[in-house]
């Protein structure tokens, strides 16, 4: 079992910047990919970002460049960085980890997943 916590969500004007990171415990960290996804009422999980556990790194199109994922293995928490927010970034954020090197856009890969962390984005 793995146990993820998400923190760092809020409000933010358009062009700002958060960061979240989700905190894990219960199994070795370093042995599973993690994602970013994100949920808005009515939609399908979105995939935003995913870091293998290698270090390798993927992006959803709609974050490219301006999102950053990242993880410190020794703190067992993956980050992400987002600047330049805009408001259709509004969503719930949810951080999931999967067993194994690589990670995925399809949610379903995914075993272990936090509670959310909501982000808002004001025009």
């Amino acid at each position: 079992q793995v146990q993820l916590v998400e923190s760092g969500g809020g409000l933010v004007q358009a062009g700002g910047s958060l960061r979240l990171s989700c905190a894990a415990s219960g199994r070795t960290f370093s042995d599973y990919a993690m994602g970013w996804f994100r949920q808005t009422p009515g939609k399908e999980r979105e995939f935003v970002a995913t870091i293998w556990s290698g270090g390798s790194t993927y992006y959803g199109d709609s974050v490219k460049g301006r999102f950053t994922i990242s993880r410190d293995n020794a703190k067992n928490t993956v980050y992400l960085q987002m600047n330049n927010l805009k408001p259709e970034d509004t969503a719930v954020y949810y951080c999931a980890a999967a067993a194994g090197y690589s990670g995925s856009s399809d949610p379903g890969q995914y075993g272990y997943w936090g509670q959310g962390t909501q982000v808002t984005v004001s025009s």
